[in-house]
């Protein structure tokens, strides 16, 4: 049977701060630029989350989208919606909030949900901005 890949795309807004605690200001400002301001920034992030699976006989789906988009809107986007990545969101606790981590953390939240509706986390992909991204298959 084949092995096919679906996509839901969910969206949220969220500000956040490049800055290492460890650093002086002069470094962050120096390694992160304006990503440091201290007064933070935000981004409308576009989250891409694709699921592997084969197509149920009974229904084509490799998995219902409408149950994939209600796990990403509980576990994670109401997590983060208009809100400060770097106090606001418990999962990125003592975590830079970079766009890298916070793929991550949103893998290892998804993937025992997912698995619950009998498919298998692909990849989550993170759009900070439409010429950045961040893409992760758990490896």
């Amino acid at each position: 049977m084949a092995l096919v890949y679906v996509t839901r795309r969910e969206r949220f807004n969220a500000a956040h701060q490049m800055r290492n605690p460890n650093w002086s200001d002069e470094k962050n400002e120096e390694v992160f630029g304006k990503c440091s301001n201290k007064n933070w920034h935000g981004h409308n992030y576009e989250l891409f989350v694709t699921v592997a699976g084969q197509p149920n006989p009974d229904t084509g789906y490799c998995v219902d989208l409408k149950k994939v988009s209600d796990i990403i809107k509980e576990f994670v986007t109401e997590e983060l919606d208009h809100r400060n990545i770097n106090l606001d969101v418990p999962f990125m606790k003592d975590k830079l909030a970079s766009t890298e981590n916070l793929t991550i953390e949103i893998w290892k939240i998804l993937v025992p949900h997912i698995k619950k509706l009998g498919a298998n986390l692909y990849e989550v992909k993170l759009f900070e901005s439409e010429n950045n991204f961040v893409a992760y298959r758990g490896e």
